[in-house]
């Protein structure tokens, strides 16, 4: 690098005296130092001045600037693939979990019908037996009144009897009947031992 700094100093002040020479010639001839042999030499070592700057700047300044954006573009590109890379496996990750998602949808609802069906059955069955206990409860209470009444009809018959033979007896209960009734008693009385 030092070695290209002297060797551009070189190169200026070499060309700076030849600028002031050929200024100094063109005065002397009365022309101007542009139009003459010279200044269009002066021209082309001007030209060969720049194109040597530019290759000494393309050369020694510009590649360290491009290497280093190139390598800023590299690390960028490296953390965009690793993004990439990411997100692709964050993709992956989340379509199995989908797949594993919609399985296990299947699976509940498939679980959630077994159960229904279950729950449906059970249903089914204790309101079966619920109906047999409410037939059997009914029969027995059927059964109950059926001797409630039985019981309550032969205590009317009873009682309908006893009035029926209680108007019958009224009816033909007269003085004599009453003294024979008496009598017979009496002397049937007599006849047990004391």
């Amino acid at each position: 690098m030092k070695r290209s700094l002297q060797m551009l100093r070189s190169v200026l002040s070499l060309g700076a005296i030849l600028l002031f020479a050929v200024a100094a010639q063109a005065a002397e001839a009365g022309q101007s130092p542009a139009e003459s042999q010279i200044g269009w030499l002066f021209k082309w070592i001007h030209f060969l001045i720049l194109l040597v700057v530019l290759l000494w700047l393309f050369k020694r300044v510009l590649p360290p600037i491009f290497r280093r954006e190139a390598d800023i573009i590299s690390e960028a590109i490296a953390k965009a693939a690793a993004a990439k890379g990411e997100a692709e496996r964050q993709l992956k990750e989340a379509a199995v979990k989908l797949t594993r998602l919609e399985q296990e949808v299947a699976e509940f609802r498939a679980a959630a019908q077994k159960e229904a069906q279950a729950e449906l059955e059970r249903l089914r069955k204790v309101t079966q037996l619920d109906v047999e206990k409410i037939g059997l409860a009914a029969k027995a209470e059927i059964e109950a009144a059926e001797r409630a009444a039985r019981v309550a009809l032969k205590a009317l018959a009873a009682k309908l009897a006893v009035d029926g033979a209680e108007s019958l007896v009224a009816k033909q209960m007269t003085p004599a009947v009453q003294d024979a009734l008496i009598h017979n008693f009496v002397e049937s009385l007599q006849g047990w031992p004391n």
